[in-house]
């Protein structure tokens, strides 16, 4: 599994975004994926996780509502589509792949870091 995000940008409060997760390795429909942030003097933390298949989401309760995570295993990607944004969102985003049977809300079970995209959002 090779993760690269993209997508991050400057945008509005209220706006939107859609992130990209794209799978340069072979088995991107083996693992779940997850999005995470990691916000300046803080934490990372999850955001929102996507089962093998897509059939299961888990969201954050700061996001829920607001975010949805999808993917489309014909081409390797997970995606994070960003409604409603706010000024707390702002933060570096990254994808992870998950491995074994942790739970889909726990960073434990999501490796590895890609590089993340920078989201801003101005109020």
């Amino acid at each position: 599994v090779q993760l690269q995000a993209s997508g991050g940008g400057l945008v509005q409060a209220g706006g939107s975004l859609t992130l990209s997760c794209v799978d340069s390795g072979r088995t991107f429909s083996d693992n779940g994926m997850g999005w995470f942030r990691q916000a300046p003097g803080k934490e990372r933390e999850f955001v929102a996780s996507i089962n093998r298949s897509g059939k299961n989401t888990y969201y954050a309760d700061s996001v829920k509502g607001r975010f949805t995570i999808s993917r489309d295993n014909a081409v390797s990607t997970a995606y994070l589509r960003m409604n409603m944004l706010k000024s707390e969102d702002t933060a570096v985003y990254y994808c992870a792949a998950k491995y074994g049977f942790g739970s889909y809300l726990s960073m434990d079970s999501f490796h590895p870091w890609g590089p993340g995209t920078q989201v801003t959002v101005s109020s």
